[in-house]
């Protein structure tokens, strides 16, 4: 390693004199004064140059053959050593062992072994420390995204609206009654301005969100007005502020629900309300005006006493025909109510109840036009509801009809689907369209026609009651405003009736 290393130091003096040598020889080369002045100088060193290249070359080659001479021996020393841990390998393994110098050997390599059997172990541990974490981890983290997903479920099926935004006033989740309700798509309402997505005829609600991040109470619950398909609608606002761990505000719920038919149906009874009260007050007020003048001995002559007797009576009758409605609407709807069910002639029931009903239809100057007598059209029903349905109906045809005109009752037997039907036809104001389909409905009455006569609002819906949960039938109406009203039900043939409950 020495003579290599003086080597090595004379080689590189020896080049470093070549490459100066080879300088001052390219300077005499060139057109300058200070070149042509060391021109001799420079010839001098053409030989010098010569042999230090000659030199350099010869000991670059001796410290390469010095360099593979090296790599050589240490090829040898590594082979010698693998061959001298084979040996000792084969020599373990034949001689079993036989003195204590291979016991100890082989009792060095067992402690090795040991050890990196039991740091491998420990190794091993910690592996299957981490993989149980791992598997933990990877757990909850299932378990956090199928209840994200869960929510996110319970969300989308919500009936009401729900939004939910941050505390930047962006869309965190929408779910598709808000998007309908709002119009704009929920699928598509991610991390967008809430502002952004609400047009000018909500800016109330998003007022009120904004209002809710500022707010101390946790909740916050309003009433606002909308327009929804194409109708104004109240909707009862119920914002929520949402928190994180460290007790900071990250944002709003938004719960829109829907309470227009509940703020519909409170103002049906509070006008229904109104209405029995005036209707009650109004038999009550006649009564008591007319015993108050019988015990006064105002009515002198027997006459007199009659007609106060029978304004009493009719006053009574109509107070007890209101409260019977309110009754037996109650006692359908609570399943309450006594059916006595039996075969009748609903041409012989109608030619009962139109005795009643002309007096009052006179009065008025209506004409009344009784059906054709109709050899089989008996039917399984109630005689009292059905004589109530038929009484309904022709009243309101009645009021509804003005001076002059015409009410037209009969009855059609269809055999083919076995069943008989009654129709009752006025010459009256008739109902607009849009109003047809909420006629049955409880407490309700056409705004149009209210000025023509007084009501509550049960008579067709206590109709539908009787004919469609009481005899399983069908109630139907047609109208054309100022063309008349034509009203009427359907009921199974007794005979239909009878053969089905015998099977």
């Amino acid at each position: 390693m020495r003579f290599a290393r003086s080597l090595y130091i004379v080689v590189t003096g020896i080049v470093l004199c070549s490459l100066a040598a080879g300088v001052l020889t390219e300077w005499q080369g060139s057109d300058t004064g200070e070149g042509w002045l060391f021109a001799g100088y420079v010839l001098r060193w053409d030989l010098v140059a010569t042999v230090c290249y000659v030199v350099a070359a010869v000991g670059v080659i001796l410290l390469g053959w010095q360099a593979v001479g090296l790599a050589g021996k240490i090829t040898s020393i590594a082979n010698l050593i693998n061959k001298k841990i084979s040996d000792l390998r084969l020599l373990i393994s034949d001689s079993g062992l036989k003195n204590s110098n291979q016991q100890s050997a082989v009792g060095n390599i067992n402690d090795l072994d040991e050890t990196l059997n039991q740091w491998l172990s420990s190794c091993s541990d910690y592996v299957r420390g981490f993989e149980s974490q791992v598997k933990d981890l990877q757990l909850q983290i299932q378990l956090s995204q199928r209840r994200e997903k869960h929510t996110e479920a319970i969300i989308y099926s919500i009936r009401d609206a729900v939004i939910v935004i941050d505390e930047f006033d962006k869309v965190l989740m929408a779910n598709e009654a808000a998007g309908r309700l709002f119009d704009f798509d929920y699928k598509d309402s991610q991390h967008k301005p809430i502002s952004e997505l609400l047009n000018s005829n909500h800016q109330e609600f998003v007022e009120l969100l904004s209002h809710s991040l500022q707010a101390k109470g946790r909740a916050i619950r309003q009433e606002i007005g909308f327009i929804k398909d194409g109708k104004p609608g109240t909707f009862d606002c119920i914002i929520s502020r949402v928190y994180d761990q460290a007790e900071r505000i990250c944002g709003v719920v938004a719960v829109l629900h829907d309470i227009t038919r509940e703020k519909e149906i409170s103002q049906m009874k509070n006008d229904f309300v109104s209405h029995v009260s005036h209707e009650l007050k109004t038999p009550l007020a006649s009564i008591m005006a007319y015993s108050e003048m019988l015990c006064d001995g105002e009515a002198n002559d027997e006459q007199t006493q009659k007609e106060f007797y029978s304004v009493i009576q009719s006053q009574a009758k109509r107070l007890n025909r209101l409260i019977e409605d309110i009754l037996n609407v109650s006692r359908i709807e609570s399943g309450l109510i006594k059916v006595n069910k039996q075969p009748l002639s609903l041409t012989i029931l109608i030619e009962e109840q139109l005795q009643m009903m002309k007096g009052y239809a006179g009065e008025k100057n209506i004409e009344i036009i009784s059906p054709k007598p109709i050899v089989f059209d008996q039917v399984y029903a109630d005689k009292d509801m059905i004589s109530q349905v038929i009484v309904n109906l022709l009243s309101n045809a009645v009021k509804y009809t003005r001076s002059g005109g015409t009410v037209t009752i009969k009855t059609e037997v269809d055999e083919l689907a076995n069943l008989a039907r009654v129709t009752v036809t006025d010459t009256g104001v008739g109902i607009p369209e849009s109003e047809i389909g909420h006629l049955f409905e409880k407490f309700y009455r056409v705004e149009a026609n209210k000025e023509m006569a007084k009501g509550t609002g049960l008579g067709l819906n206590l109709v539908k009651q009787i004919i469609e949960k009481v005899h399983n039938g069908r109630v139907f109406v047609e109208s054309k405003v100022g063309a008349g009203s034509t009203f009427g039900f359907e009921l199974p043939l007794a005979t239909e009736v009878v053969e089905a409950v015998q099977k």
